[in-house]
């Protein structure tokens, strides 16, 4: 029998050496589909120059107005979100296979360009964003955004809804909520009437305004309520289910007792008090009790949730 013994290379083990630190990083590798990774700076230089021009119109347009003030809150509470459960979703991080996402992705573009060249603010953030999960999908696959799936829906809230919308769910709030105002301060013997969203009393005349019909309060209350509720109870979904039906009314209660505020105000104090510094602070004190109203739900509710869970695991068990 023939025996073969290897012979050490002449250089010993710095030749093995070399050629291990000379073979690519699994990161530089093509995939198993054939197509060439793409470096991560250049994916992070895409991504920056995309959002970086659309979030600062956002900014200038929208979140220096009570409608889209809680956006700067939610865009870092939501990155905030994304870093904390980053490490989970990357476990789990794979490209996908095929091009269909590149599709989705020149489709987006060609969209958004068309929205940043007329600047139509709300279909030019809400563009930019699909762009960038098509760019996250691209990067790490569908199961790892579904472990992102609520940091990822949480940060659509920076960007102002279309107009549209706006003045679809705007009137019947402003309508009902013109009624109601009108009707119990006439209750109480105030010389108040009302035709719309037209409120008269005494000798002044009130417009009730998208700001003050409740639609501004229940987007900003919604965006925050969910970071709270999601916090606190995202692994109950069917309370956190419970609770985000809340928050609806709690909105309308709280710019209910607002326009109250802001017509007592007017009827007391002018036309002049009513418009300025205290226009601004009912509307930042009725949000705050608004939030308030949510937590003080929560606990509320919170025993009488646990007490029935208890009462069906008991009564199963007997």
């Amino acid at each position: 029998m023939d025996v073969t013994i290897a012979q050490p290379s002449p250089t010993g083990g710095a030749a093995s050496d070399a050629a291990l630190r000379s073979r690519p990083r699994s990161s530089d590798l093509a995939r198993g589909d054939g197509t060439p990774r793409a470096p991560l700076w250049v994916l992070l230089a895409g991504v920056a120059a995309l959002a970086a021009p659309t979030l600062l119109f956002v900014a200038q347009e929208s979140w220096s107005t009570e409608q889209g003030s809680h956006g700067p809150i939610v865009l870092f509470t939501g990155l905030w979100l994304l870093w904390q459960q980053w490490p989970a979703a990357r476990t789990v991080a794979a490209r996908p296979r095929g091009w269909l996402w590149a599709g989705a992705l020149g489709l987006f573009l060609a969209l958004y360009a068309f929205a940043r060249i007329t600047q139509i603010v709300e279909l030019e953030g809400y563009l930019m964003y699909a762009c960038l999960l098509a760019v996250l999908y691209s990067a790490v696959g569908a199961q790892a955004m579904q472990r992102l799936w609520f940091p990822l829906f949480y940060l659509a809230f920076i960007f102002p809804p279309p107009e549209s919308l706006v003045a679809a769910v705007t009137l019947p709030m402003k309508m009902e909520l013109s009624k109601a105002a009108v009707g119990l301060l006439a209750f109480m013997g105030y010389p108040i009437g009302g035709e719309g969203v037209r409120i008269y009393i005494g000798q002044y005349e009130l417009l009730v305004a998208a700001a003050c019909s409740g639609l501004n309060s229940i987007i900003s209350l919604s965006a925050i309520s969910l970071f709270y509720i999601y916090i606190r109870h995202q692994a109950e979904w069917r309370y956190a289910a419970l609770l985000v039906l809340l928050i609806v009314p709690v909105a309308l209660l709280a710019n209910f007792v607002r326009v109250l505020i802001l017509i007592l105000l007017t009827y007391h104090s002018g036309e002049a008090a009513a418009q300025g510094f205290l226009h601004n602070f009912a509307g930042v004190f009725m949000f705050a009790v608004a939030l308030l109203a949510i937590y003080l739900a929560d606990e509320a509710i919170r025993p009488l949730w646990l007490r029935r869970l208890h009462a069906r695991t008991e009564a199963r068990h007997v």
